[in-house]
């Protein structure tokens, strides 16, 4: 096997990570749209009975939410819901391509006897988005569960972003430091480096539950919050999965498609 290292293009990169992250938003607004929704509605319904009968001291929360509602229907929010995700999913794909560029820059790409071209974009794609779902997804998550808008004293929304950033770094560090393990143990056996990857990220979680917790009570009926969380996390594996997937199979696409004299391997320069 003649061994190369040839870095990923970065413009098809970005090009393929702008439609894989427009398809992941669009499927991601309209599962929010069309399950997470009626879940989000019960939560404000609720939210605006409990500031009601709190008293005065809510009315002008009250009044706000009920002036907003004047200002956008639900029909107008839930289409805006769908364009935001398409715009998120945009940016996210952006990100994706870039990071993906970077972790295989330098990856040894050799041509393997009996391997299609752009075989391994699919796994590549699918392993990175993998390891996004954990690092800012589940990982923050299992620390800070999502919950309905309109929750939580508006005194502590400072203090709650931060946290959850702080989680969002913690993952992403312990997503690097996982990547590591697994390119210098790369002479090692295998089960060698699966468990070493496992134990970063059980390090990663167990830094995580070192973070405070949620500052503000949830007071929102436990059927409904634990829907409204399971929801919430589906939707962010629905989009990373359908993210890596269009990404992977774009790269194969690319890869099949270019000239047999493109796909040679190059030798890499001497040192």
């Amino acid at each position: 096997m003649n061994d190369t290292t040839r870095p990923y293009p970065v413009l098809p990169a970005l090009r393929h990570g702008l439609l894989a992250g427009g398809a992941a938003g669009l499927v991601t607004g309209l599962f929010a749209l069309l399950l997470a929704e009626p879940v989000m509605d019960r939560a404000i319904a609720l939210e605006e009975e409990r500031s009601a009968a709190s008293g005065s001291g809510h009315d002008h929360a009250a009044g706000h939410a009920a002036e907003a509602e004047e200002v956008f229907s639900r029909g107008t929010q839930h289409f805006g819901l769908v364009v935001t995700a398409v715009v998120v999913g945009l940016a996210v794909g952006v990100f994706f391509a870039l990071v993906y560029s970077l972790v295989h820059r330098g990856v040894r790409a050799g041509a393997r006897s009996g391997e299609a071209p752009g075989a391994r974009e699919w796994p590549r794609a699918m392993t990175l988005a993998g390891a996004a779902f954990l690092a800012l997804s589940l990982l923050p998550a299992l620390r800070y569960p999502a919950t309905p808008p309109g929750v939580g004293d508006g005194g502590t929304v400072a203090e709650r972003q931060l946290l959850w950033l702080a989680a969002l770094v913690i993952g992403v560090l312990g997503m690097a430091l996982a990547w590591q393990l697994h390119l210098r143990l790369a002479d090692r056996a295998q089960p060698v480096r699966h468990l070493a990857v496992a134990g970063a990220v059980a390090a990663t979680g167990a830094v995580l539950f070192l973070l405070p917790g949620n500052p503000d009570p949830v007071p929102v009926p436990p059927e409904l919050l634990w829907d409204f969380r399971v929801l919430s996390l589906l939707s962010h594996g629905l989009m990373w999965a359908t993210l890596g997937a269009v990404f992977g199979v774009l790269g194969m696409r690319a890869a099949t498609a270019r000239p047999a004299s493109d796909r040679e391997p190059r030798p890499a320069p001497a040192g």
